[in-house]
């Protein structure tokens, strides 16, 4: 089996002193990009991982949640510039608005804007409807929010792949509501859902609704960000 870092990304400013949390500044994405390449890392699409058995020595996914207008403006620059692929999630309600989760009044990419990304380098995937934490909410709810984003995806003619990143990376972890979420996935033909869990998955997947995302923070050296893109989270961070 493989090993496959996939790093979980929000905002993004050009100020190092806003490096902190959810937000990452431009020189510490630039850094790790940089990095990457130099040590030959790979990118891919989840759409990309649908037909695979096994992945290179050095692959990841890199994925941002929310669309931010600052990731058109100064993540998407970068990648190109790097030559990497990300995955994109979008809260469907707040297209072209502002959030109300985290810090709260970030703009939030118009549909224009989102239709404007090349899909070469980005793949558009779902991160609920309203932002809810699905964990919090009852089966009845979460189908409507998907139901709401399947309407939105239609009506909009956006290129979604069915990949869900879950909003706080939260979702129903007992059972009898586990099993019921992800058979509601299923049958919404949802490929993968994304928790955080901040840990290296192996590929292919044990479970294609319980993959792990590593938490990148704006403060993470780069030391610390080479340490999570082997081991995940670890204790002493």
């Amino acid at each position: 089996m493989s090993k496959l870092p996939i790093l979980m990304y929000h905002s993004v400013s050009t100020s190092d002193a806003e490096s902190r949390g959810l937000t990452i500044s431009t020189s510490n994405f630039e850094a790790q990009l940089k990095f990457l390449q130099s040590k030959g890392f790979q990118s891919f699409h989840f759409k990309d991982l649908e037909h695979l058995k096994s992945l290179p020595k050095r692959s990841i996914v890199i994925t941002f949640d929310d669309v931010y207008v600052n990731q058109l403006e100064l993540a998407v620059p970068l990648l190109k510039q790097y030559g990497f692929k990300a995955c994109f999630y979008v809260p469907f309600k707040y297209v072209n608005g502002k959030n109300d989760w985290d810090e709260g009044e970030k703009q939030i990419m118009s549909l224009e804007q989102l239709q404007s990304l090349d899909s070469e380098i980005i793949e558009l995937g779902m991160h609920s409807f309203a932002h809810g934490n699905y964990k919090n909410m009852s089966l009845e709810a979460s189908a409507e929010d998907l139901k709401k984003s399947k309407e939105f995806i239609e009506a909009s003619g956006l290129k979604i792949y069915r990949t869900l990143a879950y909003p706080y990376g939260k979702y129903p972890t007992s059972n009898p509501e586990k099993d019921s979420f992800f058979k509601l996935l299923q049958n919404n033909n949802i490929k993968y859902g994304l928790r955080i869990g901040n840990r290296v998955n192996r590929f292919p997947f044990k479970n294609a609704y319980e993959i792990q995302r590593i938490d990148i923070k704006g403060e993470d050296t780069l030391a610390k960000f080479k340490l999570k893109l082997r081991f995940g989270k670890l204790k002493l961070f």
